[in-house]
C-alpha cells in the first residue's frame, strides 16, 4: 500500500542579499524527514517561528524546497504540477478562507467542480459531507459564509477539504481563532471524525493539550528542525528539553 506522505530531508532557505557567499540566507526549516501512514494523525508542535507551517507550505509548495523531497501517494511533489498537487491534498487554515460569494455547498463543492465530477456527484458529496461534520444539509446547503458561526465556518472548511477525498489532509491551527468553549467541541469532534476518515493527516499547532489529544505521533519542532518523533505517551516521557517545556506548560 502507498503511503500517503513520505517527506525526506526537507529544508528551505529564505534567499539573503547581495551577491556570491552574501547571498546565503538561514534555513527556515533544515533536514526534517518523517513519514504519515492512512490513518495517522502527525501533530507538528513548536513554538511560534519553529517552522510548523513552513513545513506545511513547503508539502503542498506553497514554498518550494531548498533541499530534500516530498512524496505525495507515491509521486514526487516536484513532478506534478502545482495546482494539480494541491487538488490531491485538503488543507484548512486557521481563518478558513471560504469565498464570500459562494454558498456553502458551493464552496465544499468547489474541488470536484474542478475535477469534472458530473453534478448529481458533487450534490451527493456535499450532502455527505455537510452530514459527516454536524451540519445539516437542508438547512446550511444554501448559506453563505458570513450566516455562518465561527465554528460553521471551520466545520464547512474541514468538508471542503474532504470533499474529493484526499489521500492526506493537511491542517494549520485550524482552531485556533475559535472561542474556548466552542474549540474543545470541535476538538472532541474532530478527534471522532478522523478515526472514521482514514486519511493521513498533518496537524500545526502550538496547544500542547490539542497536539496531545488529537495525535497518532508527535513531531516536536524547534528553530526550524524536528527534534522529537513520537507516541504522545513518548513524548510525556521524554527527556528533552523542549518536550519538557511544553508539558511543564500543560
Amino acid at each position: 500500500m502507498t503511503t500517503p506522505l513520505e517527506v525526506q530531508g526537507l529544508g528551505y532557505e529564505l534567499p539573503g542579499k547581495g551577491t556570491g557567499e552574501m547571498r546565503r540566507g538561514r534555513f527556515l526549516v533544515h533536514d526534517v524527514s518523517f513519514t504519515v501512514g492512512a490513518g495517522e494523525t502527525l501533530v507538528l508542535l513548536g513554538r511560534s517561528g519553529s517552522g510548523k507551517t513552513t513545513t506545511l507550505k513547503l508539502i503542498n509548495r506553497l514554498l518550494e524546497p531548498s533541499a530534500g523531497e516530498v512524496r505525495i501517494a507515491g509521486a514526487r511533489a516536484r513532478d506534478l504540477a502545482a495546482t494539480r498537487l494541491r487538488r490531491r491534498i485538503g488543507y484548512v487554515i486557521q481563518e478558513v478562507g471560504l469565498f464570500p460569494h459562494f454558498t456553502v455547498a458551493r464552496n465544499v463543492g468547489l474541488v470536484p467542480r474542478l475535477e469534472g465530477w458530473e453534478p448529481r456527484r458533487i450534490a451527493e458529496r456535499v450532502r455527505e459531507l455537510l452530514a459527516v461534520v454536524g451540519l445539516d444539509p437542508d438547512t446550511f446547503a444554501l448559506r453563505y459564509p458570513h450566516q455562518l458561526s465561527g465554528g460553521q465556518r471551520q466545520r464547512v472548511g474541514v468538508a471542503r477539504a474532504l470533499a474529493a477525498d484526499p489521500p492526506l489532509l493537511l491542517l494549520d491551527e485550524p482552531f485556533g481563532a475559535l472561542d474556548p468553549i466552542t474549540r474543545v467541541e470541535l476538538q472532541r469532534e474532530f478527534q471522532a471524525l478522523k478515526q472514521r476518515l482514514g486519511q493521513a493527516m498533518v496537524f500545526v499547532t502550538h496547544d500542547v493539550r490539542e497536539g496531545l489529544m488529537l495525535a497518532t505521533r508527535i513531531g516536536l519542532m524547534q528553530q526550524g528542525g524536528l527534534v522529537f518523533l513520537g507516541t504522545p505517551q513518548e513524548f510525556r516521557q521524554s527527556d528533552h528539553p523542549e518536550s519538557k517545556a511544553f508539558m511543564a506548560a500543560a
